[in-house]
């Protein structure tokens, strides 16, 4: 048996942070990784993806300048696009490596487990802590799809080891996983069919947003099935093939699932030391990070966090604060989040129709990018910027932006929600002109008429 002050399972983008602050405390800690260094965001999504959609986006960029009227010819080096990604990849999984084994965090690689008495095993050793922090992330969901197994098909993880570019692809699933990286392989020069089972693409959004970024991908060449169920998958050599309901059935040369994720909770052995767990696997924490057991946490989307990178990471800070008598909570934050489409997708707060089901009496406006100088200066007027507001306090509640990096925009109103502010106070502002940013204090001015 070895005793340690701290213990954490899983080196994701909050417990690489909260396991370097503990040792810099002088604190005996261990680290637990079954897989790489880094987590999801590291490995296979936030870094793979967005150094992949930097290749595709620069292609597809490049096409759309005849717009402009500058004509160019795009060749697409696949393996290249591939290697670098990588490389990325797996220089920032080092760096993470390296930064832990630097700050004197014991890492030990090997799947842990949690014995009856709260102990913790891996491998051949077991480990004796009086805090221990589970931040062992999620995995794709596999849906249970008649002849799926059968075959290959690709997931966000295994993804990343293609070496050439299909000539044809089927996705499940129109989320944003999906859809990222399928207008990131029609524009690089794939041939790209995307089933949702749902009625529409991104169903969390307004039915606004679904509309044009359909339309926007549908341009890039992207075909789509929507609100259809796949009743079977049949592999033949090198083709795949869907039969949707209804009898349609579409073929292709590959196949990527990413149908949605599930908490990596299955290996831990939880239930055993009297961790619970929910129905869909997340550990069950309070409003302060605590699981059902003494001395034992959990953040990020393991604990139901929304699935995000800065959520887990702001999620290390709430932790070291709770544990420092600090009065910090898991909600306590302005939820904000993008899709790296083009154009992309960013939201902060409430959109009209979630403050309204929360009881909220709110109101919205909503500011055509079309209408905005460098919009049409720069043909790119796809989009729409929308703030939602409490009636009666005027208080800024919720904002979508869909357009050009709407990405870094949606912060001002990040900001401003945090800070409490009204409407009135981005009304007064004066943004430089011409900016697509020109366009946030009209949006506000709006409410006025």
């Amino acid at each position: 048996m070895e005793h340690v002050d701290v213990a954490v399972i899983g080196s994701g983008q909050g417990g690489v942070p909260f396991a370097v602050e503990m040792a810099s405390q002088d604190r005996n800690v261990v680290l637990f990784e079954r897989s790489r260094f880094g987590g999801s965001c590291i490995n296979w999504g936030c870094t793979p993806s967005k150094a992949f959609l930097a290749s595709a986006h620069a292609a597809g960029r490049a096409r759309a300048a005849a717009g402009l009227g500058v004509r160019v010819r795009v060749d697409v080096d696949f393996p290249r696009v591939m290697d670098r990604v990588r490389g990325i990849r797996d220089r920032f999984a080092q760096s993470t490596q390296d930064r832990l084994e630097k700050s004197g965090v014991q890492t030990v690689r090997a799947e842990a487990s949690f014995t009856r008495s709260g102990h913790i095993r891996a491998g051949d050793r077991e480990y004796e802590t009086s805090l221990t922090v589970i931040d062992t992330g999620s995995m794709p969901v596999i849906p249970p799809i008649p002849g799926l197994e059968e075959g290959p098909f690709l997931t966000y993880r295994s993804f990343w080891d293609l070496e050439a570019l299909p000539d044809s692809i089927l996705i499940l699933g129109g989320g944003y996983t999906g859809l990222e990286l399928g207008q990131g392989l029609s524009r690089l020069g794939s041939s790209v069919h995307i089933v949702e089972v749902n009625e529409r693409i991104l169903k969390r959004e307004s039915p606004d947003v679904s509309v044009i970024l359909t339309e926007a991908l549908e341009e890039d060449g992207v075909r789509f099935s929507l609100g259809k169920s796949v009743q079977k998958v049949e592999y033949d050599r090198d083709i795949v093939r869907l039969h949707l309901e209804g009898g349609e059935v579409i073929a292709g040369d590959a196949l990527l699932v990413v149908t949605g994720i599930e908490p990596c909770t299955a290996a831990l052995n939880a239930p055993e030391a009297g961790i619970a767990l929910d129905e869909r696997g997340h550990v069950v924490v309070d409003e302060h990070l605590k699981t059902s057991r003494d001395g034992v946490y959990a953040i990020g989307e393991v604990a139901g966090q929304p699935a995000f990178t800065h959520v887990s990471w702001e999620d290390h800070r709430r932790l070291l604060a709770v544990l420092s008598g600090e009065e910090r909570t898991r909600d306590d934050r302005v939820l904000a989040y993008a899709v790296f489409t083009e154009p992309q997708v960013a939201r902060a707060g409430y959109s009209l129709e979630q403050a309204q089901q929360n009881g909220l009496r709110a109101r919205n406006v909503v500011l055509d990018i079309s209408d905005i100088a460098r919009g049409i200066e720069w043909d790119q007027e796809r989009g729409f910027y929308e703030m939602v507001i409490e009636e009666g306090t005027d208080r800024i509640i919720g904002a979508t932006m869909v357009g050009y990096e709407v990405s870094e925009l949606i912060h001002v109103f990040v900001d401003l929600m945090e800070a409490g502010a009204d409407r009135q106070l981005l009304g007064k502002a004066q943004h430089i002109h011409p900016t697509y940013a020109e366009g946030l204090p009209t949006l506000a001015r709006m409410f006025g008429g």
